[in-house]
C-alpha cells in the first residue's frame, strides 16, 4: 500500500494488499515492514534512511493510520486532522 501525506512531502509503503493476497504470493509468509519517502521540491523521492519498522512475526503492513491524521486516508478516524 502507498500513503502520501497531507502536506505531500512524505510518501509511506507497506508491504501488504490484502491479507487473503499476501498468503496466496506468499505462502511461506513475508515479514512485514514500512518505509517512507521524502519528495524532493523539484520532484522525485529519497527513502529516508531513519525510517523503517518491521512488525512482529504474523502481522501484516497494511495501510497505516499515522497518529495526528499524517496521510489524507487518516482523515476519517482524526476529524480535527
Amino acid at each position: 500500500m502507498i500513503e502520501i501525506s497531507r502536506d505531500g512531502s512524505r510518501v509511506y509503503f507497506t508491504n501488504s494488499l490484502y491479507s487473503t493476497w499476501d498468503t496466496q504470493f506468499y505462502p511461506g509468509g513475508v515479514p512485514g515492514a514500512q518505509a517512507m519517502a521524502q519528495a524532493g521540491a523539484n520532484g522525485g523521492i529519497e527513502l529516508a534512511a531513519d525510517f523503517h519498522v518491521m512488525f512482529p512475526a504474523g502481522y501484516a503492513a497494511h495501510q497505516i493510520r499515522l497518529e495526528g491524521g499524517d496521510c489524507s486516508t487518516d482523515s476519517f478516524c482524526y476529524p480535527s486532522a
